[in-house]
C-alpha cells in the first residue's frame, strides 16, 4: 500500500472518552457520581463533552450510527495539520467512518488494526 508523504505531526491527546449505550442514563451517571456537568451537549441525544479544570475534555457518545455499540474508550490524537493527516490516513490504509467539522473542531474517526476507534483530532482554538 502507497502512502503520502507525512506532513503532520501528532501533538498531544485533546480528548478520551467512552461509548455508551445511552446517553441520558451515562449523563446521569457522571453528574450524580463524580459532579460532573456537560460543557457540551451533542445534537439528537448522540453524546457530552465535558472539559476538564487541567484542559483535557472527557466524552460520551453513542456512536451517532457510525460505530455500532461496543464498551471501550477512544482516543483523539491532536494533529497540527488535520487535513494533511486525514490524507495520510486514507493514503496509508485507513478507513474513516466519518468527517466532520464542529463550532469548535475538526474531526474524523477511525478504527485501529485492532478495531479500536479513535479519532484525528484539531481544535479551532489552537
Amino acid at each position: 500500500m502507497e502512502t503520502s508523504e507525512k506532513t503532520f505531526r501528532v501533538t498531544g491527546m485533546d480528548m478520551t472518552g467512552y461509548m455508551v449505550k445511552d446517553t441520558e442514563r451515562a449523563i446521569g451517571f457522571y453528574r450524580d457520581v463524580l459532579g460532573l456537568e456537560p460543557t457540551t451537549l451533542y445534537p439528537d441525544g448522540t453524546g457530552a463533552e465535558y472539559e476538564l479544570a487541567d484542559g483535557t475534555s472527557f466524552e460520551l457518545y453513542n456512536g451517532g450510527g457510525h460505530y455500532p455499540f461496543r464498551p471501550g474508550g477512544t482516543v483523539a490524537f491532536a494533529v497540527d495539520d488535520w487535513r494533511a493527516a486525514v490524507a495520510h490516513a486514507k493514503t496509508a490504509g485507513g478507513t474513516i467512518r466519518l468527517e466532520t467539522e464542529t463550532p469548535v473542531c475538526f474531526m474524523a474517526l477511525l478504527e485501529d488494526s485492532e478495531g479500536n476507534a479513535l479519532m484525528i483530532h484539531k481544535r479551532k482554538n489552537v
